[in-house]
């Protein structure tokens, strides 16, 4: 068993890496060397943008900014640099993320963290020996595979190993269990204080201005969407404020009326003296992340550190934060370390690191990290106020710390994103966000920091929120519910002696067949679903049209009409696909996905402002319920249930009209619901929202395509009068021509299905990726859409989709394998007519 030689946090605060002897030897307050507690030159009164908090990733915003030329760049720090959860990380950095989005900013901020040295004099102690993620289960070599198929499209290095390159890589580990690795070249760890410095002297380089001590004490909003930001020392102007204050996020969010889902989680890494066979080695260790083990441990120095992830029932929240708040002046202080509360994982790393055994232990660090709910951090705008933006809610601040920087300082420079992140935008999160669900969420996801990620994972901690629909209560038992900004939602429905209950799997699960019942009821009958979760605003005013014509590319409905459009960003990106309705002469109901419900509202808001148009714009997510009536017999039952003409001569597709089933309040749902699923007449059916996703990709096909292809495909959108933001793009793209297409195709596979971001190949080389998939009940056949080169997307062409490891014949093929209503309609009257 290890010995403790001294884990007192007073040794560990002056002693660990040396960083606060750094700190000691720097002034504490300014640029300028001035003494601690005095500003040694003047505040400014304006600036373009204001960044508050001096961790890693408010001084890479900061640094980003700066370099990209954004004069008056200024960076306000309560204490000192670093302070709060910086100072005392361990410093990972890895290229890998099971998310696709996220592998971009891991992947700018190791290249960043490579060359910072060079640009800026700083030293930022940057080892990258490699990392290996082990897998000791059969079903973790399968979410290595998992893993595998959804990176050979991406520049990250990456490679799943067997354990001889292990044991090569790794010599001290035991080899009894492990049975493959994931193996990232070029991860490792570097000095989280020397990387602070580093890209605060760059920033300073730049022009930015750094002040600290400067604690925030009050924000007040201008008419004009500008920010007041008072300090001890003055208040300064500013076009827009960053939330980048770490664990005091939520403290600073009050000032402005927001309650921020972040909590301090802690977290605890062991430090070991000199172990012999760690410093007889000739080269540096990798990372190794020992999955069943829940723990990562890494070399430091001629010792090795180790740090576990404890299960829900063990790690520690510090939530008497979040009701008094983060104690006033603490910054570089650490919590008392636990050393039984790790013990579990400390008995498993010594199984596979035998030499941890005899190691003696010099220091246990013990600090605040921040939660969100999802592990995920709130980045970007944010709804609600003007030129408020958020870089909060990371429990892996270092890694992030450079692309987000990087994706941020974009952003704000050339007002729109650069790639897509919204599983990181801080708008996912609304009321339904309580304090006992964020408490209940953050022990579970911290918990489940190395559980296996399966597809369509579901998390059942702080479950059900407030937000659950009129038909709830009817339908939980019935079904297996998802969760869905908030809201429970039924994922498929079960009947006695089915085989129910959340089993997840890389393959087709006890879901698969229950799917495929609904399918073929509602195929043949009619169905109904809950489609409450889905965002939806009203838009009215004398200005209603100009701002939607400005908003949206598509020419709007006429009264009692609907389309589909999409907002686009400048550079003529899709920023949302949207569902527009004209309920009343110049008053609009708009729809949208369930996820991006206050993402899309925020973008409205923003340029019914800066635009200066007379609109109100209202959510009513939560007032309205949505009842979707599908099949066949939909018509018939609608019929039976009022006194309008439902026939489709008399309402037509893409129409809409009030009647007793449209729009109607969450409260009388429920009722209705009952009644209508017990008309047996007509054998309504209870319908599921993955049932939904499987028949959207049926009939998706040639209704649902990229900006670049729907819109040049049809060219009086690019004609109409109105300038829509991105038109100009757009017609730049036109001019230039598309270089690829969205394909749909259809793969020969056995018991499993794709989902999308798998990789696409021909003749033994990477040509694109999936953008979606699923499986087809009606064609009994899996269906993906990828993007590929031109040249591949002709009907009948012949590619291979991976999936866990394994290539899969697939056929580009041009036509719908189920036709909308129209189309079928279009074809009986033609039928008849011969």
């Amino acid at each position: 068993m290890w010995r403790i030689l001294n884990t007192s946090n007073a040794l560990v605060r002056r002693d660990f890496r040396r960083k606060t002897l750094r700190v000691s030897a720097r002034s504490l307050a300014t640029d300028d060397g001035d003494p601690p507690g005095v500003l040694g030159k003047r505040l400014r009164d304006s600036a373009e943008t204001v960044v508050i908090g001096g961790g890693c990733v408010g001084v890479s915003l900061a640094y980003h900014l700066a370099k990209a030329g954004q004069k008056d760049v200024v960076l306000l720090e309560k204490s000192e640099l670093t302070a709060g959860s910086t100072w005392h990380a361990a410093g990972l950095t890895t290229y890998y993320h099971p998310g696709i989005n996220l592998k971009k900013i891991h992947y700018y901020s190791i290249k960043l963290f490579e060359q910072l040295e060079a640009e800026t004099g700083q030293a930022v102690g940057f080892h990258q020996p490699g990392s290996i993620r082990l897998a000791s289960t059969p079903v973790r070599v399968n979410e290595l595979k998992y893993q595998m198929t959804r990176t050979h499209w991406h520049p990250t290095p990456q490679f799943l190993i067997g354990p001889e390159k292990i044991q090569q890589l790794f010599p001290l580990l035991n080899m009894d269990k492990v049975l493959a690795g994931l193996y990232n070249p070029g991860d490792g760890h570097i000095d989280p204080y020397s990387l602070t410095m580093a890209l605060a002297a760059g920033a300073r380089m730049y022009g930015a201005q750094i002040y600290y001590p400067a604690p925030v004490t009050g924000l007040t909003p201008t008419a004009d969407g500008r920010w007041d930001v008072q300090t001890p020392h003055g208040t300064i102007r500013a076009n827009r404020i960053v939330n980048a204050t770490g664990f005091w996020a939520r403290e600073l969010g009050q000032m402005i009326g927001f309650q921020h889902p972040t909590i301090p989680v802690h977290h605890q890494y062991v430090v070991t003296a000199t172990v012999p066979e760690v410093k007889a080695l000739e080269a540096e260790l990798p990372v190794i992340r020992d999955l069943e083990g829940s723990y990562y441990l890494r070399q430091e120095r001629d010792g090795l550190l180790f740090g576990p992830y404890e299960k829900e029932e063990k790690m520690k929240l510090q939530d008497s934060w979040i009701r008094d708040g983060v104690p006033p002046g603490f910054g570089k202080e650490l919590f008392e370390s636990d050393l039984d509360r790790i013990m579990d994982h400390v008995e498993r790393a010594m199984e596979m690191v035998p030499v941890l055994k005899n190691a003696d232990i010099i220091n246990i660090v013990s600090g605040p990290i921040t939660y969100t709910p999802d592990l995920l951090p709130m980045i970007g705008p944010h709804q609600g106020a003007r030129n408020y933006w958020t870089a909060i809610g990371f429990g892996y601040g270092i890694i992030h710390s450079g692309g987000v920087g990087k994706f941020l300082s974009d952003w704000i420079v050339s007002g729109e994103p650069p790639y897509d992140l919204i599983e990181c935008d801080p708008n996912r999160y609304a009321h339904w966000t309580s304090v006992p669900h964020l408490c209940a969420k953050a022990r579970e996801s911290y918990g489940f920091n190395n559980v296996v990620g399966y597809p369509k994972e579901e998390r059942f901690a702080g479950r059900p929120t407030n937000r659950v629909s009129g038909v709830y209560e009817l339908l939980k038992d019935r079904c297996s519910m998802g969760f869905h900004a908030g809201w429970e939602q039924p994922h498929y429905f079960h009947k006695p002696g089915d085989d129910s209950g959340y089993k997840p799997s890389f393959r087709r699960t006890n879901w698969f067949g229950l799917v495929g019942r609904e399918c073929k009821l509602v195929m043949e009958g009619v169905g109904v679903i809950d489609l409450s979760p889905f965002g939806k605003f009203n838009v009215k005013g004398e200005d209603s049209h100009r701002l939607l014509d400005r908003l949206f590319a598509n020419t709007l409905p006429k009264v009692g009409q609907t389309n589909i459009s999409h907002m686009l960003t400048p550079r003529g990106r899709v920023y949302a696909e949207v569902t527009v309705t004209q309920t009343a002469p110049g008053e609009f109901l708009l729809i949208t996905g369930s996820g991006s419900e206050l993402h899309d509202l925020r973008w409205i808001e923003h340029e019914a402002a800066d635009g200066g148009y007379h609109v109100s714009v209202s959510n009513v997510t939560d007032e309205l319920g949505v009842l979707g009536v599908a099949g066949p017999k939909s018509r018939m039952v609608l019929q039976k249930l009022t006194d309008e003409d439902m026939s489709d001569t008399a309402f037509r597709f893409l129409h809409c009209r009030s009647m007793q089933l449209a729009g109607v309040p969450l409260r009388a749902i429920r009722s209705r619901t009952e009644t209508h699923t017990h008309t047996h007449t007509h054998n309504i059916h209870l319908i599921s929202s993955v049932f939904f996703s499987c028949v959207s990709d049926e009939l998706r096909h040639k209704s649902f395509r990229t900006v670049s292809e729907v819109l040049l495909s049809r060219s009086h959108w690019c004609l109409q009068p109105a300038e829509f933001i991105g038109k100009q793009a757009l017609l730049e793209i036109k001019a230039q021509g598309l270089s690829r297409r969205l394909a749909f195709l259809t793969l020969d596979t056995d018991d499993i299905d794709p989902e999308g971001n798998e990789t696409v190949w021909h003749n033994g080389e990477v040509v694109g990726n999936t953008t979606s998939g699923s499986y087809s009940y009606t064609a009994q056949q899996s269906l993906a859409f990828s993007y590929l080169p031109l040249h591949l997307t002709h009907a009948g062409q012949k590619v291979e989709v991976e999936l866990l490891g394994q290539k899969y014949p697939a056929t580009v093929t041009q036509e719908p394998l189920v036709l909308t209503e129209p189309t079928r309609t279009r074809l009986q009257k033609k039928q008849r007519s011969e």
